[in-house]
């Protein structure tokens, strides 16, 4: 287990990834104000910031890599390697609150608060959900000036989109009270959750020029660490209480929605859980002990289930 303190290493990065999007969302003058006092409900609700965190982890990965021996690495990231991480944050609150609405999961809690549509309606939620979207590549676009920001606009996208999040919350939606076998379920999650936290950690070696090498691990860290993250979600909402997870607990299965316990039990899950999680460490070996920290959030994330 490692002895980093994961939970001040990420509180450390949500203030580098706030101060840039409390700028960014302070300069979009002439936007309606109740729009923008949506956005910044949800946007500044909480949370971890594990998806941002994740660009810039792996961002400095990528400069501790690429100094050579003798020197002092230049930890000095590029503005537009903040920009992706603040973008990759303003596409995650975009899916919360569009999730949370009466069509999708039609849930009243997030992060121990009332639900965006709660607050301010079900249309400006919507709204609010889609202005977040667009503003995740206008902010690329606007902090990095170089050939770099269509590679990371492209990336996003994809993530994002139709063969993403979004395909997997459409999967979702269709499947539900139909039962899925293992390989289904997997896409669907390697869809809807996995595909943006790989995208975050692509997004780190990209906008910092990392190497073909360091791109397909982070490709398959994020991978594994997304089926994690999802099982341990899944095990959350079976194991674990709403005033605990500050959502609402026990949802998913009331929904009759596919997860990992409905489908394999809790301790199949659970060791389903920690197999994915090993295989995203093993993955960083060749490039420790530049990617200790990416150890520690692997381990953070698993420690999530209970």
């Amino acid at each position: 287990m490692s002895a980093i303190d994961v939970p001040s290493m990420l509180a450390e990065r949500t203030r580098d990834v706030e101060s840039l999007l409390e700028a960014f969302l302070t300069d979009q003058r002439g936007a309606p104000a109740r729009l923008i006092e949506a956005i910044r409900y949800s946007l500044f609700a909480g949370g971890k910031r594990l998806r941002p965190a994740l660009v810039l982890e792996w961002a400095s990965a990528v400069r501790a890599h690429q100094t050579k021996p003798g020197e002092s690495p230049d930890t000095r990231l590029f503005p537009g390697t903040y920009a992706a991480a603040g973008a990759v944050e303003l596409i995650h609150a975009f899916s919360l609150v569009h999730d949370d609405l009466p069509a999708m999961d039609n849930d009243d809690l997030r992060r121990g608060k009332p639900t965006n549509h709660k607050v301010f309606g079900e249309a400006m939620a919507i709204l609010a959900g889609d202005a977040m979207t667009t503003m995740a590549f206008e902010l690329i676009t606007r902090l990095d000036e170089s050939a770099t920001a269509s590679v990371l606009v492209l990336e996003l996208a994809r993530a994002t989109g139709a063969r993403g999040m979004i395909g997997g919350q459409s999967i979702d939606i269709a499947s539900e009270s139909q039962s899925l076998q293992l390989a289904e379920l997997e896409k669907l999650h390697a869809m809807k959750t996995g595909a943006l936290l790989t995208s975050a950690c692509r997004l780190g070696v990209l906008a910092e020029n990392g190497d073909d090498a360091m791109l397909e691990r982070a490709t398959t860290y994020g991978q594994k660490l997304g089926l994690a993250f999802q099982i341990a979600d899944d095990l959350l909402d079976v194991t674990s209480d709403s005033t605990t997870i500050g959502k609402t607990a026990g949802k998913d299965q009331a929904a009759g929605k596919n997860t990992y316990p409905k489908l394999l039990g809790v301790e199949e899950s659970r060791k389903r859980l920690n197999q994915a999680l090993s295989e995203a460490i093993a993955c960083l070996d060749p490039f420790n002990p530049i990617t200790d920290r990416l150890v520690a959030i692997a381990e953070f994330v698993g420690s999530r289930d209970r």
